[in-house]
């Protein structure tokens, strides 16, 4: 049965964040506490128990945010997300900002489908939720599903797509406290990496191991439609 998304417990504030390393803003927000599903119309909406969709492309996706009223996350966004996240102890093994690694989400081919938003991995070091600032949780920033995110750095806004290379000192990815794949970064591209024509994916899946991570970045085929990539909606705060 589908979940309202006028409850408010299925998003969460994002307040206004300066990126690490750059004087970029990030405006705040309110972005969706699990990802998304789509109805019958094609409308997303966000259920806490049901599972999100996969196998829909990011064309699709953004549609289904704006048919709900919502929108595509973009990549700014999720930046903000994942540096508060990186920013928080409780996110980190050691217990402590930059002890031990950064969690990493379901990741380590345990399962082998995208799951429902209340399934509980058995293995602790797959934990879904990500602890915010404020206390709140987000869930499967890293693991579990790909997220498709608007290029919005790399690219235009309009389009959402990436239309030049990714240069050193880009927030995409100079953001990460750490380099790639250290202490939970996950992956993400050299400066002089082009992805134009590409869409962008965040977080990693189910099996990415240690390529997942909140800052994980990868430029794919924008009408990609695959069993392990979703979207997250976000909305005006």
């Amino acid at each position: 049965m589908q979940t309202t998304t006028t409850d408010t417990s299925l998003f969460v504030e994002i307040p206004e964040t300066t990126l690490r390393g750059s004087e970029v803003i990030v405006a705040p927000f309110l972005v969706s506490r699990y990802l998304a599903c789509k109805d019958d119309t094609g409308a997303a909406y966000i259920s806490a128990t049901e599972k999100p969709t996969t196998r829909i492309n990011f064309y699709d996706s953004r549609e289904a945010c704006h048919q709900a009223g919502f929108e595509l996350i973009t990549n700014l966004q999720y930046l903000a997300i994942a540096q508060l996240i990186a920013e928080t102890s409780e996110n980190w093994t050691g217990g402590a900002v930059g002890e031990g690694s950064l969690r990493q989400g379901l990741r380590k081919g345990s399962v082998l489908a995208a799951q429902a938003n209340d399934y509980e991995p058995s293995d602790p070091d797959e934990r879904r939720w990500f602890v915010l600032p404020s206390g709140e949780r987000i869930y499967d920033v890293a693991g579990h599903l790909f997220s498709w995110v608007v290029a919005d750095i790399e690219g235009d806004p309009k389009t959402g797509l990436v239309n030049k290379p990714f240069i050193a000192g880009s927030p995409s990815i100079a953001t990460a406290p750490y380099p790639r794949l250290e202490k939970g970064m996950g992956w993400y591209p050299k400066a002089g990496a082009d992805g134009s024509g590409g869409a962008l994916i965040r977080g990693g899946c189910f099996y990415s191991l240690e390529y997942a991570g909140v800052f994980c970045l990868v430029v794919v085929w924008p009408d990609l439609e695959c069993a392990n990539v979703g979207f997250r909606c976000t909305k005006p705060r």
